[in-house]
C-alpha cells in the first residue's frame, strides 16, 4: 500500500480531509510500489482550494494540480488527472515495446591498466520525439541522460536528470 504524506499551507488538514486522500489515491495503488510515497500539498487561495500531488514511480513522476471551492472536489479532479496520466502513460509504455526502440548503454568503460580510459563506442538510431517522450524513454531506460531528435526544432538534443531532481537539455546549435 502506498504511503501518503497530506499537508498543508495555510489550512489545517484534518483526519477527516486526510483519510478522504488516501481513500481515493489508494485507487492507485495497483500501479505503484509498496516503498512509494505519494506527497499531497494543500493550500488556500482566496476563495478556492488547490491540490497538489506528487508520486515519484520508478518509471516516472506523476504530477497533478487542481483548484476548486470545494476540498473534497479538488481532490477528485486530482485523482482522475492522475488516473489519466497513467492510462496515457500505459498505452505509451505498450506502445514502445512494440516499436522495438533500441536501448543505448553506457556500460562498457574499461581501464586497459595504461593511463588512459578506452570507451567503447556504440551507434544510436534516434529517433525524432519531442521533450516529453525523451524523458518518459529516459526514465523507462533507467539512465540519467537521453539523446533523440526534437521533432519540435528538429536537432538533435540531450536530456538529463539535474541534482535538484529536475531535468535538463542541452541542444545542439
Amino acid at each position: 500500500m502506498m504511503e501518503v504524506l497530506v499537508r498543508g499551507n495555510k489550512i489545517d488538514i484534518t483526519d477527516a480531509m486526510k483519510d478522504y486522500v488516501k481513500e481515493k489515491l489508494s485507487k492507485l495503488d495497483k500501479y505503484t510500489l509498496d516503498d512509494t510515497t505519494a506527497t499531497v500539498l494543500v493550500k488556500i487561495r482566496n476563495y478556492s482550494q488547490k491540490v497538489e500531488v506528487t508520486i515519484p514511480l520508478k518509471t516516472l513522476m506523476l504530477r497533478a494540480e487542481d483548484e476548486s471551492q470545494d476540498f473534497y472536489s479538488a481532490v477528485d479532479l486530482v485523482v482522475n488527472k492522475l488516473e489519466r496520466q497513467i492510462r496515457k502513460n500505459k498505452s505509451k509504455l505498450k506502445k514502445r515495446e512494440k516499436s522495438g526502440i533500441k536501448e543505448f548503454n553506457i556500460d562498457d568503460i574499461t581501464d586497459n591498466g595504461e593511463d588512459e580510459l578506452v570507451i567503447k563506442r556504440k551507434k544510436i538510431d534516434i529517433k525524432p520525439m519531442n521533450l516529453d517522450e525523451a524523458i518518459l524513454q529516459m526514465e523507462l531506460l533507467g539512465h540519467n541522460f537521453y539523446m533523440y531528435k526534437d521533432s519540435d526544432i528538429g536537432r538533435i538534443a540531450l536530456v538529463y536528470k539535474r541534482n535538484d531532481g529536475g531535468y535538463g537539455v542541452i541542444e545542439e546549435e
